[in-house]
């Protein structure tokens, strides 16, 4: 791809962001949840698994754990069996149990609103922390980097860098704020449905013509075929 210049990428993100728009005028969080507690166990469930099998999991779960002080006050064996097909599933009950634990001790058990406050808990990074804000709260703090975003966001050409971190500052600077947690669901239900890792479904793409298509091979054929 030949160098871009900041107002011409700017230009190229709001015609995918709006055709994205199009694509996905419903894109949501689609771990379940029916509350901030629940968003922020689901989210910690949700490292190295699919959302489907944490929703399956959660489904039990959230009927059996209605409180914070319900997971702290569970014994850790219970816990971990009652999460167990989500994979690393102690590490996982460790955390939610030490994270609660911290809810009911200084926040009267109830999720904090702030990053700062939030990245201090057990099994909560930034991404954790964004998911909760953006979504729970409506509170469009960062943009949460997981691995369609990352993905995605180099494929398009939006970021060079490699790290969630470093990537989520890139596209900060270019996405409207107010859009930090929608470009986010956009980019992640364009990733499960249509821009496969390997076999990316670009015939078909609705964003196929703002795409650089950095990392993706198709033939000569294929390309004419498309544009």
């Amino acid at each position: 791809m030949r160098r871009e210049s900041p107002p011409a990428k700017i230009a190229r993100l709001r015609k995918i962001i709006a055709a994205l728009d199009r694509a996905y005028p419903g894109a949501h969080c689609e771990l379940n949840h029916a509350d901030p507690l629940q968003l922020l166990v689901a989210t910690i469930l949700s490292a190295q698994c699919t959302d489907k099998r944490v929703n399956i999991v959660t489904t039990e779960l959230f009927k059996k754990y209605r409180s914070a002080a319900d997971y702290a006050n569970a014994p850790l064996i219970e816990l971990e069996q009652a999460i167990k097909t989500t994979g690393f599933f102690r590490n996982k009950a460790k955390n939610i149990q030490a994270c609660c634990c911290k809810l009911v001790e200084h926040h009267g058990g109830k999720v904090p609103r702030t990053m700062e406050e939030l990245t201090q808990l057990d099994g909560v990074g930034r991404k954790t922390a964004n998911v909760v804000l953006g979504n729970a709260f409506g509170t469009n703090i960062g943009v949460v980097v997981d691995t369609h975003v990352a993905r995605l966001s180099c494929r398009l050409g939006l970021t060079k860098q490699k790290t969630p971190e470093k990537i989520e500052q890139d596209l900060m600077a270019l996405v409207p704020q107010k859009q930090w947690t929608l470009f986010s669901h956009w980019l992640i239900w364009h990733g499960r449905r249509r821009c496969d890792a390997r076999r990316p479904d670009c015939a078909n793409c609705e964003i196929q013509k703002f795409c650089p298509q950095i990392g993706v091979k198709i033939n000569s054929k294929e390309t004419k075929e498309q544009r």
